[in-house]
């Protein structure tokens, strides 16, 4: 699913949290969208969905525009959101959150088969599918989470801070699923503060500032750009050491 957003705006009453954004996403791609907190990263995401009205601009996939669309039927139209925060049912199972995520299929079949398929991308969740979603661990929690959105058989995944919280082995765990999530052909939009971790599992990295875009390019050439790698890689390192271990730069030598 190809998205492009076309000078993009919103706000919360008089405050602009998003100021023409454009930005393509050709299908079957990962982008990344990075920035530090308040950017309107999350907006950008809410955006897509339906959750937060557009002020301005236009949003198509494949080619539609969006416009008055409700949430409800963009997830019927192939785009899922995995959100901040992750917001399972903490009093339903493992088993109850993921098929929640398929609450508007019919396709019974097709939604047995896609269980398996997450149960198969996260063997944990197998494990735990009886046990309450408040009773996970963080990590338990953003399987279950990505494992609800891809239930809805989504063409377009917008994905909301993942890493958030985890562990570093649990992060780079969750990276080999994204990547194997993008290469079944799924459209990726990833909106992390871990920027290496994101414009190492995108082929495109978008930096938003205070509302506004200030930068699109590949992925790799923002990684290496010294201004990103000040403003939001914590650092400037030579190159032979941005691929160490060092926590958050785990993505390019464990996940490739």
């Amino acid at each position: 699913m190809r998205l492009e957003l076309q000078d993009v705006s919103a706000r919360y009453g008089a405050v602009v949290a998003l100021d023409r954004i454009s930005v393509v996403v050709p299908s079957g791609t990962t982008a990344a969208i990075i920035g530090a907190n308040g950017a309107g990263k999350s907006t950008l995401l809410g955006t897509i969905t339906g959750l937060v009205p557009l002020a301005g601009g236009r949003i198509l996939v494949d080619g539609a525009d969006l416009a008055g669309l409700p949430t409800e039927q963009r997830v019927r139209g192939g785009i899922a959101l995995s959100p901040e925060g992750r917001r399972l049912f903490p009093e339903m199972t493992v088993g109850e959150n993921l098929l929640s995520g398929a609450y508007a299929r019919r396709d019974r079949r097709a939604v047995a088969a896609d269980l398996e398929r997450v149960f198969a991308l996260f063997p944990r969740l197998l494990e735990r599918r009886g046990n309450l979603g408040r009773n996970l661990s963080g990590g338990e929690q953003q399987m279950c989470a990505i494992g609800r959105a891809l239930m809805a058989a989504p063409r377009l995944l917008l994905l909301d801070e993942p890493s958030l919280g985890l562990a570093p082995a649990v992060v780079v765990d969750m990276a080999r699923a994204i990547r194997a999530i993008a290469a079944t052909g799924v459209t990726v939009v990833l909106v992390e503060q871990n920027a290496r971790l994101a414009l190492a599992l995108a082929e495109t990295g978008h930096v938003l500032e205070a509302g506004r875009l200030v930068r699109s390019a590949p992925a790799r050439d923002l990684a290496d750009d010294p201004e990103v790698q000040r403003a939001y890689l914590g650092e400037l390192l030579p190159a032979d050491r941005r691929a160490s271990t060092n926590g958050a730069a785990i993505c390019a030598p464990v996940v490739r």
